[in-house]
């Protein structure tokens, strides 16, 4: 990947994201690329709710909270922004996979993104970021897999939940 000059990355706060935000980092360092943060937001109700009540104060609020969201992903990720790069954030009201594939639009890009591990039943209702960005970008993407601890995690969520189910009672006392 010679002549990466800016790396994209989609954030959104999830352990996922900030897994794939510590390979932009990684990658914009090793390329001494421009950082592209970009963090997508789509109104509560989709765009059409938009359209019916266009409550400019209130989109205001959500881009501010989408600000605070971008902002607390890079303190919980690494104390804050890093001082060492050239960082220009993207807030964008769209569908991720649309705003990353749109920012991203130049061959010297690079975009990464996280793949995320979804069931089933979640990936029938709700399209994949990754899967998008992998079809429409017009640059090299890294998808990087969710980290190891939220495998196990969810591993363990199972495993509680199971046995709560097969004996109500002991998950009431604690055992």
């Amino acid at each position: 990947m010679a002549g990466v000059t800016r790396v994209v990355v989609g954030v959104n706060g999830s352990l996922s994201s900030l897994t794939a935000l510590h390979r932009g980092v990684e990658e914009a360092r090793h390329h001494g690329a421009l950082l592209v943060p970009v963090l997508a937001w789509t109104p509560s109700g989709g765009d059409l709710s938009e359209l019916h009540r266009p409550y400019l104060s209130m989109l205001h609020e959500r881009e501010q909270a989408a600000r605070w969201r971008l902002d607390t992903a890079f303190a919980q990720a690494f104390g804050g922004y890093p001082g060492d790069l050239r960082i220009r954030p993207v807030i964008a009201q769209a569908e991720a996979g649309r705003a990353l594939v749109t920012v991203a639009k130049e061959a010297d890009d690079l975009l990464v993104v996280c793949t995320g591990r979804r069931g089933g039943l979640h990936r029938l209702f709700h399209r994949s970021v990754s899967r998008y960005c992998l079809a429409h970008a017009a640059c090299a993407v890294i998808a990087v897999p969710p980290p190891r601890m939220l495998a196990d995690l969810n591993r363990a969520t199972r495993r509680s939940i199971a046995r709560s189910l097969l004996s109500p009672e002991a998950s009431m006392l604690g055992q």
